[in-house]
């Protein structure tokens, strides 16, 4: 390189200059050199010469100014000099369009590759399910959908959007999601998981309250459903109550299903048709639809029509109906028998109904076949002709050798047991016609049969559980004189647990079995027949995650609740559940009444009227007492007229005498001659023949 200054003449400034402008034209780019050439011309120094001679004018080092700047270290320069190769200093833009345009001009860009989480992945997917299950109704494509998924783990976050996005929504949708979380209950989704999905419900209720301004309301309305629906026990209120702060709004919504819905009379018809069930159909409705369209098969013969309206119920949960209610047509209309069996072949072989549902409606059947002989009398006969026949053409699983018994066991049952069976229906439908116990306590002395006695009270429930509020509460009386009367602790203690073992084959035909079975349990309790401890002893008997257990635990806590005595006592309306104090004061009052010159008829009226057997010995008990304060003896007579006519029974006489001895020594305090005077009392009535000879007076104790 020459080491002699060059220099630019006038002419030569003025074709830089004129050069620089033409390059501007033709360039767009304002990073154009050219176009920063033209903005900052060199200019010769003060001397005359330039510094660099020979170098391209783009590489001078100098001032393009009238003023000389020192260069500073690294290239970037002073006051009008370019800056250094990266300075950043002046704003550029690069321009595609520039004819010029080089890509690797272009800036680097760090480009990250984006994670996936499967729980976001899980979350859209379901979403789509849900939107379009709203749009078309069709339980079994969404519970497919949600299958295919897989994710199952994820589920209880299905739950939550599913119920978040009814929220928002119209009645309709809000009743499509809780008709569809029963359809999935179990068969897709576990009784756990389902339980997680409303814990995290209501953990996130503050911020579903920021956009849904009844948030509350609804997400309780909803939580109510899930406890009528029995997709979420009782216990699971009190046990999210625990683990949630006590200012979040979580808590608010389990008092607001607890208080407004779940505790109003007459509760789960209301919150089945709060959002007015245009989608849910009650199990009453889905018999009769199903009994509809087997009546037009037989008339029709069309099988593939037939099995087009089988799917359009949209109750695949419920096909076991349908098997039923076939086989029964086949029985009662003989020349049915080819069309209902050849449906039921068409309907398995499609998938339409499935194989674990083919072998229900069969074992249904078996159940039932006793009850059924009655109308049927070849009912039997037909039905062990049939079970071979389906299981050689291929469409009944072969595990279905024998009939299931209603106690559950594969194997069938002697003619004793069968006998007792139908002798005890008989009883238990006239006792709720004519609501006489000691009737019914006769007949089953009559039977002789008391190592039946827990199927009878299986049988007994069973039945009631099938009819209205009145039956419920005729059952539990009964079941409190039967404890005192003929059945054992250990005897009512084997029937629960019998009832308990098949308590998911009793919610098939009973919506609500597993409440109303917990409400059998939890008054037996309030009315003395079982003890606390009893209830441990008969959930250590069930498998430990079965329907039967989630029915104890929910037992006890309505047994735990406050003022569950009273609440139980009514909780069939209340027709002979009043609590203990009323019936005392009722039974004083009656015993004054007579004691001061009434009729002997007309007290046993009154106590007829009372309409609490179990609570005899109560009427009893008063009786003797008075007659050792008001030294009148006239009490001894209608006890004898109550034992003649039967309307006190020995056992309960029994009971009586025997609360009075067990209380003397107190009663003596105020009734000095009390023991001569009860010594008395027991002499008369075993003698009368209305108190048993093994009871012991206290004089012979002494």
């Amino acid at each position: 390189m020459a080491s002699s200054e060059g220099f630019l003449t006038d002419g030569q400034r003025e074709m830089l200059k004129i050069a620089s402008q033409n390059a501007e034209i033709l360039s767009s780019s304002p990073k154009s050199p050219s176009s920063l050439l033209s903005d900052h011309y060199v200019k010769a120094p003060a001397g005359g010469k330039a510094q660099t001679a020979g170098i391209a004018v783009r590489h001078v080092r100098r001032s393009h100014s009238a003023k000389y700047g020192r260069v500073k270290k690294d290239g970037a320069g002073g006051k009008g000099t370019w800056g250094k190769l990266l300075d950043t200093d002046i704003v550029s833009h690069i321009d595609r369009n520039d004819p010029n345009y080089d890509s690797g001009e272009e800036p680097y860009q760090l480009v990250g590759s984006t994670v996936t989480d499967p729980l976001d992945e899980f979350k859209k997917a379901v979403v789509s399910i849900i939107e379009e299950y709203f749009s078309n109704g069709d339980v079994e494509l969404a519970a497919s959908d949600l299958k295919e998924l897989g994710s199952s783990e994820y589920y209880p976050y299905f739950i939550k959007r599913l119920v978040s996005m009814a929220m928002d929504r119209h009645d309709k949708e809000k009743e499509m999601a809780s008709v569809l979380l029963s359809a999935l209950y179990a068969d897709v989704i576990s009784p756990a998981q389902i339980r997680d999905g409303f814990f995290i419900l209501l953990e996130s209720a503050d911020d579903l309250a920021v956009d849904i301004l009844d948030a509350v309301d609804i997400l309780a309305l909803f939580l109510a459903r899930a406890v009528v629906d029995d997709i979420l026990p009782p216990a699971f209120l009190a046990r999210a109550m625990k683990a949630l702060p006590d200012s979040s709004k979580g808590v608010q919504v389990i008092q607001t299903a607890e208080k407004s819905y779940l505790s109003a009379p007459h509760h789960a018809e209301l919150v089945e048709r709060r959002w007015g069930g245009s989608t849910h159909i009650t199990v009453e409705e889905v018999k009769k639809k199903i009994a509809d369209l087997l009546r037009e098969y037989v008339g029709s013969g069309d099988t593939l029509e037939a099995c087009r309206c089988i799917r359009e119920l949209g109750v695949s949960f419920f096909h076991h109906e349908v098997v039923k209610r076939a086989l029964v047509l086949a029985m009662e209309i003989r020349s049915a028998e080819p069309l209902m069996l050849k449906l039921l072949k068409e309907a398995a072989e499609e998938g339409l109904v499935s194989s674990s549902q083919m072998v229900k409606g069969f074992s249904r059947l078996a159940e039932s076949l006793d009850d059924l002989a009655l109308d049927i009398p070849s009912a039997k006969a037909l039905f062990q002709s049939f079970v071979p026949k389906a299981i050689s053409e291929g469409w009944l699983d072969a595990s279905l050798t024998k009939p299931a018994t209603e106690d559950g066991e594969i194997q069938v049952e002697d003619e004793q047991v069968k006998k007792y069976k139908k002798e005890s229906v008989t009883i238990i439908h006239e006792y709720f016609l004519s609501d006489d116990i000691p009737e019914l306590i006769r007949s089953l002395e009559e039977i002789g049969a008391p190592e039946f006695n827990p199927i009878f009270l299986k049988k007994l429930i069973t039945l009631a559980m099938d009819r209205k509020n009145r039956e419920k509460e005729m059952a539990s009386v009964l079941l409190s004189a039967l404890h005192i009367e003929i059945f054992s602790t250990e005897d009512i203690v084997n029937g629960f647990v019998m009832l308990l073992e098949t308590a998911e084959d009793t919610a098939l035909d009973i919506l609500d079995a597993s409440n109303e079975l917990a409400l059998f349990l939890a008054r037996a309790v309030i009315d003395d027949v079982l003890a606390p401890l009893n209830l441990e002893e008969i959930g250590s008997r069930l498998p430990p995650k079965c329907s039967g257990s989630e029915t104890v635990r929910m037992a006890r806590s309505l047994i735990a609740a406050r003022h569950a005595g009273e609440r139980l006592l009514r909780c069939w309306g209340g027709g002979t559940g009043w609590a203990v104090e009323d019936a005392k004061d009722k039974i004083m009052k009656l015993l004054e009444e007579y004691e001061s010159g009434g009729v002997v008829s007309e007290a046993c009226q009154c106590i007829r009227d009372l309409g609490m057997p179990f609570f005899n010995h109560e009427v009893v008990k008063k009786a003797l007492i008075m007659a050792m304060e008001k030294k009148n003896d006239r009490m001894l007579d209608l006890l004898q007229e109550c034992y003649s006519e039967g309307l006190i029974t020995i056992n309960q006489m029994t009971k009586g005498f025997t609360r009075i001895k067990d209380g003397l020594d107190d009663l003596a305090l105020d009734i000095p001659n009390a023991k001569e005077k009860f010594s008395f009392y027991v002499e008369h009535a075993q003698s009368k023949g209305w108190l048993l000879p093994s009871f012991d007076s206290p004089t012979t104790d002494v």
